[in-house]
C-alpha cells in the first residue's frame, strides 16, 4: 500500500512527520498541479496518519500500487459543488430574490435529510416565471469551475477514459459545460419553458440518485473493462459512488465522506489524478 498526500502547502517538517508515522520506504514528488503532492511507497502502518493530515489541512489516501491511471475507463462526476463551485439552482433562485428559501431546501437534500426528488420538484416550482435569459446570466456571471477541473479532465482523457457529467441540476448548464470541457456524455434535468420563461415544471424523467446510478451503470457497460471512478459531494451521489470501483468525495457532506473510497477536502479536483500512479 502507498500513501498519497496532497495539500495547498505541505511543509518539510510535516512531510517528514508523515513519512515517519507511516513507515514509508521513500518519498516521490508528484506533479501536483494546484497543490503540493507526494507519494510515499510501501507504508508500514496507517495508524495516526489520517488524524495528523487532517489537523494539518492535508489530504491523505492509502492507495494500492496497481491503481494505474491508464486502467481507468470511465470517470463520472456530479456538477453542482463538484465540477463547479456553485449550486446552479440556488443562483438561479437568486435572480428571483428567493435564494435563501431554495438554498435551505438544497442543503437539506444534499445532507440526505429530505428526498432529493421531492426537494427538486419543490425548488423548481419556486422558479416559475423566471426569464430564460436569467439562466444565461447565471452561466456567464456566476458559474466557476472547481480548481483543477480542466487539468483533471485532460489527464483522464489523455489516458483514454470516457467522461460522464451526471447531475441532479439542469441540462441548460451541463450541455454548455460538456461543449466547453469536451465531456463525452451528460445526464441532467430539463426545465420546461414556455413563452421565454421557466414554467416551474420539468420535462422527462427526473435525474435523482437512482437515475444517476442507472446512467453510470449504462456508461460503465459502454466503457468496457477497466477501473470506473465516480466523484460527488451530496447524498444523491451515493448510489453512483457505491457502483464505482473508486469513489471520491470532493469537499463533500459528512455522509458522503463516510462512504467514499477517498476524500479530497483541501485540494482541487486535479488531486484525483495523483491517486492513480
Amino acid at each position: 500500500m502507498d500513501l498519497v498526500i496532497q495539500g495547498p502547502v505541505v511543509g518539510a517538517a510535516e512531510l517528514a512527520s508523515i513519512a515517519a508515522l507511516s513507515g514509508a520506504q521513500g518519498i516521490t514528488v508528484l506533479e501536483g498541479g494546484g497543490q503540493q503532492a507526494y507519494r510515499l511507497p510501501r507504508v508500514a502502518t496507517k495508524e495516526g496518519v489520517a488524524e495528523f493530515c487532517d489537523a494539518a489541512g492535508i489530504d491523505a489516501a492509502f492507495v494500492p500500487g496497481d491503481l494505474a491511471r491508464d486502467r481507468v475507463r470511465l470517470v463520472a462526476m456530479d456538477m453542482d459543488s463538484t465540477l463547479i463551485t456553485i449550486e446552479c439552482i440556488d443562483e438561479v433562485a437568486d435572480m428571483l430574490g428567493i435564494k435563501p428559501q431554495v438554498a435551505s431546501i438544497t442543503a437539506a437534500a444534499m445532507r440526505g435529510e429530505i428526498d432529493f426528488r421531492e426537494s427538486l420538484i419543490r425548488r423548481v416550482a419556486l422558479l416559475a416565471g423566471l426569464p430564460v435569459e436569467a439562466l444565461a446570466r447565471v452561466y456567464d456571471e456566476k458559474l466557476r469551475l472547481s480548481p483543477g477541473a480542466e487539468r483533471m479532465l485532460d489527464g483522464f482523457a489523455a489516458a483514454g477514459a470516457t467522461t460522464l457529467l451526471v447531475s441532479g441540476g439542469f441540462s441548460f448548464f451541463t450541455d454548455r459545460l460538456a461543449t466547453r470541457l469536451r465531456i463525452d456524455e451528460t445526464a441532467a434535468n430539463t426545465l420546461e419553458m414556455a413563452d421565454g420563461r421557466v414554467t416551474g415544471r420539468l420535462v422527462g424523467a427526473i435525474v435523482d440518485a437512482r437515475e444517476k446510478a442507472s446512467r453510470f451503470a449504462a456508461a460503465r457497460r459502454r466503457a468496457g473493462d477497466g477501473i470506473t471512478v465516480a466523484i460527488g459531494d451530496g447524498a444523491n451521489d451515493l448510489p453512483m459512488l457505491r457502483a464505482a470501483d473508486v469513489s471520491i468525495a470532493y469537499r463533500a457532506k459528512p455522509v458522503v465522506r463516510a462512504e467514499a473510497t477517498y476524500a479530497i477536502d483541501h485540494c482541487g479536483l486535479d488531486a484525483v489524478l495523483n491517486l492513480f500512479a
